[in-house]
């Protein structure tokens, strides 16, 4: 019987931005009480990709959902000789949007939520899931609020969460209220009545102004690696992620082109419906703009600028990228797989 949402992250055992087993444990952890607490039957998917082979597989030292737990946990991996095939592979040790494929064509949720694992996700996020009010034919983004990675993982989930709604060190995401105003600074915000006034007269400038442009920047790409949802039907309509030989970066925020070009609506949650990401050094949004320049130098990745003009492309011309092939995430081939509960 299939689960009603598959949840895919991937991951591997190398301890990247540091303290990273316990971040991935208060994801783990957080999953299981959730759906439990708002009986949702999901399954989470973890792709390992390229274990390091002097360390433990994830499943060893990650937790496990008990009997009668809502959650299953199911975890695949992807051999090193698969990872060994790319050219960039010495520099990239994990193509993360490649296995979140993998586990996209392999999920057996209705819908599926692609995301990281360094978060946790408000009750009023959950509560919203819970509702069953998912639709084919749109896309679903969240905002996400980075937090301190002191967070306590010993703490019960609940005060785990309190202690997020404490300690917020940066806010991401669209105002779904005011997609007009997308770029506008912020002490337009702050004064009563303005943005609902702006936003009823920006709109039809900027349309009337450049009317692909409007549509593209009210696509929320930020952070939207850590949250995108939508049916499994329509993640199959895009062909999942583009699979790129390069860093990660920015081939999420593909996806969303993908999506508007081939009809597939944007639906953004209103903040409470959060993720808290636990913060770590190596984070991209952590890096100051030289330290950026020295990672791409030695993990290329997608320019802003090309993903821009692929996007006004396809969107332009209601097609996909035409990247993909037919196997993609891998479909044709056997992972070893280990399953829980």
């Amino acid at each position: 019987m299939g689960k009603y949402l598959s949840i895919i992250a991937t991951s591997r055992n190398d301890n990247h931005g540091g303290d990273m087993t316990k971040r991935m444990r208060i994801f783990v952890n957080g999953l299981i009480a959730q759906c439990n607490k708002y009986n949702i039957d999901a399954e989470l998917i973890m792709v390992e990709w390229n274990p390091p082979k002097d360390r433990q597989l994830l499943k060893d030292e990650l937790p496990q959902p008990k009997p009668g737990d809502k959650l299953s946990l199911r975890y695949i991996i992807v051999p090193k000789e698969i990872h060994d095939q790319y050219v960039h592979a010495p520099s990239i040790p994990l193509f993360q949007m490649t296995a979140k494929n993998v586990g996209i064509r392999r999920a057996e949720g209705e819908f599926i939520l692609c995301t990281n694992i360094d978060l946790l996700f408000s009750d009023e996020l959950f509560e919203w899931l819970a509702k069953n009010k998912l639709q084919k034919g749109a896309y679903y983004r969240a905002p996400r609020a980075d937090v301190p990675r002191d967070i306590n993982e010993a703490w019960p989930l609940q005060q785990q969460l309190e202690w997020c709604k404490k300690n917020i060190l940066v806010k991401w995401g669209y105002n779904s209220s005011y997609l007009n105003l997308v770029g506008f600074p912020n002490w337009v915000f702050r004064i009563p009545y303005l943005p609902e006034m702006l936003n009823s007269i920006a709109g039809p400038l900027r349309q009337w102004k450049d009317p692909l442009n409007y549509q593209i920047s009210k696509l929320d790409y930020n952070a939207c690696g850590d949250f995108t949802l939508m049916s499994k039907e329509d993640w199959a309509k895009i062909e999942g992620y583009v699979e790129l030989d390069l860093y990660s970066i920015h081939i999420d925020s593909m996806a969303l082109n993908a999506c508007i070009a081939l009809g597939i609506e944007q639906i953004i949650l209103p903040y409470p419906c959060t993720t808290y990401h636990i913060h770590h050094e190596e984070g991209w949004a952590s890096m100051e703009p030289l330290q950026v320049l020295k990672f791409l130098s030695k993990r290329p990745g997608m320019d802003w600028g090309a993903m821009h003009s692929a996007g006004r492309y396809i969107i332009t011309n209601k097609t996909n990228y035409g990247i993909n092939q037919p196997t993609w995430g891998f479909a044709d081939k056997q992972f070893e797989e280990y399953r829980f509960n």
